[in-house]
């Protein structure tokens, strides 16, 4: 790994932490009023969240760019020209490992078996991208699924704030949220397979070695796995989001026909 990217890391983890305990309280308390009287555990996860939505969209729109704009990655993607996927891959791994610490120092309130797989998978697959400058097209593309984050962050900030889940807002995000979920983590994952198995018997596939090759396709099963058990828990909440508001609505009609009844009876 050359000495920018460590750099990178580097500094990417140290600012994620100084987001995280200096700029989200500040900017938090100054614009969001109930931000102050939620419990310290609360307190913890709604800074982690701030940070988690500032890093997905960071790389999510560097991703992007680099998807729309970098000929050279798109035209090699096993060995094209990597300086800017390695970059926003640095940036991504100073995050994973500052929310790795974060969780381990806070395990009891925040811990969760399958962020941690999902931090490590990713941090042994963008470790081959750093240290040996492979495979930026599809190291790039896995990124596009931060883009999703926000909107997971902000249907928390929402429940912890005691929006009603019938409220405008509410409802909308979580529209929203299931909707890009599944544009950027699962609807993506049969042509970003089927440039997967166009590389394999390629001379730049067999030129990536065994190692590189197993680290790649693992942890990609590993993460679209995670990414089909979470689009799993988001459409079944949406569904009964949807149910509820479906049985208040014609609970509402139910109610006004009943007065409408009892106004012409009386």
């Amino acid at each position: 790994m050359e000495t920018r990217e460590l750099t990178v890391v580097a500094g990417s983890f140290v600012g994620f932490q100084l987001l995280f305990s200096v700029a989200s309280p500040l900017f938090s308390s100054t614009f969001t009023p109930g931000y102050g009287r939620l419990p310290p555990t609360k307190l913890t996860e709604w800074n982690s969240r701030l940070v988690s939505t500032v890093h997905a969209l960071i790389v999510g729109l560097f991703c992007l760019y680099i998807l729309w704009f970098d000929d050279a990655v798109n035209a090699d993607p096993v060995w094209g020209e990597p300086g800017l996927v390695k970059l926003n891959v640095a940036i991504t791994c100073g995050y994973l490992l500052y929310d790795l610490v974060l969780l381990a120092t806070n395990w009891s309130t925040m811990g969760d078996s399958f962020f941690v797989c999902h931090h490590l998978a990713a941090l042994y697959a963008y470790g081959y991208v750093l240290s040996r400058g492979v495979l930026p097209y599809f190291a790039n593309f896995r990124l596009i699924s931060e883009l999703s984050t926000p909107f997971v962050n902000q249907r928390w900030f929402y429940e912890v704030l005691k929006y009603p889940r019938s409220d405008r807002l509410v409802v909308a995000n979580g529209m929203a949220m299931a909707v890009v979920f599944f544009m950027v983590r699962i609807f993506v994952m049969p042509p970003y397979w089927a440039r997967v198995f166009a590389t394999f018997g390629t001379e730049a596939f067999e030129r990536l070695g065994v190692g590189a090759q197993v680290a790649w396709i693992t942890s990609c099963i590993a993460l679209d796995i995670l990414n089909t058990i979470w689009m799993y828990k988001i459409a079944r909440g949406c569904y009964k989001v949807m149910m509820g508001a479906s049985g208040r609505k014609a609970k509402e009609v139910s109610l006004l026909k009943q007065n409408h009844v009892n106004n012409h009876t009386d």
